[in-house]
């Protein structure tokens, strides 16, 4: 696929994918919500002892701020995106609960004026997602940009609600794939053979802090 008919076809899944999610029955979405934030607090140890880039829900995202809360509780430090420049990548910047707020140039929250935060994970929001592990965003690219120029890399945490799963994004060489990809019905390891889904123990096992 030619990189124009690949924008092409990705513009067109994404404004499906949007309106798809945003159908979701409320009651529904609140159960999915519930079984991700299991799967992200019990199924990676590890995080409790780390710097963790979050993300502010938006447009029918899965809501991480349950999960934000439970981590920061145990030990994490807590982190969401800043735009800083159209082709820039993030940068991360403090966030607790009842830190203060602005908005960003999209109207989506952010903390105002708290410390940057080098971050060792980050959960990473997907509008859809592919069998190699791939994520469809919304097309401006910056989590790419902030992953490629990381050094040492982040782990990255998908999620996202199952029935946006796709065979393929038909990916381009700047597209990153997840390491992992949560959604409320499992835990998916990215392996070269593509997704493996994993038991919340076996995740666990794999992603614990050496201290447990």
């Amino acid at each position: 696929m030619s990189n124009v008919t690949s924008r092409h076809w990705k513009q067109q899944q994404r404004t499906r994918l949007r309106e798809l999610r945003q159908q979701i029955p409320a009651v529904q979405r609140a159960l999915w919500n519930d079984a991700i934030t299991a799967a992200l607090t019990q199924g990676f140890p590890i995080l409790k002892n780390q710097r963790i880039g979050f993300y502010w829900p938006h447009q029918g995202e899965y809501d991480p701020v349950p999960a934000m809360t439970d981590l920061r509780t145990r030990g994490a430090t807590l982190a969401l995106p800043e735009v800083i420049g159209k082709e820039e990548p993030l940068r991360f910047i403090e966030w607790w609960p009842g830190a203060p707020m602005k908005k960003d140039i999209y109207g989506i929250p952010l903390p105002d004026n708290t410390r940057e935060i080098t971050v060792d994970s980050i959960i990473i929001p997907l509008l859809g997602f592919d069998e190699q592990g791939y994520r469809l965003g919304y097309g401006s690219g910056y989590f790419d940009r902030t992953l490629a120029t990381m050094n040492p890399r982040p782990l990255a945490i998908g999620v996202v609600f199952e029935m946006l799963r796709l065979p393929t994004i038909h990916p381009q060489q700047h597209d990153i794939p997840m390491d992992y990809i949560v959604t409320e019905q499992s835990i998916l390891c990215r392996t070269d053979a593509g997704l493996v889904p994993l038991a919340v123990a076996d995740c666990a096992a794999k992603n614990s802090f050496i201290g447990d």
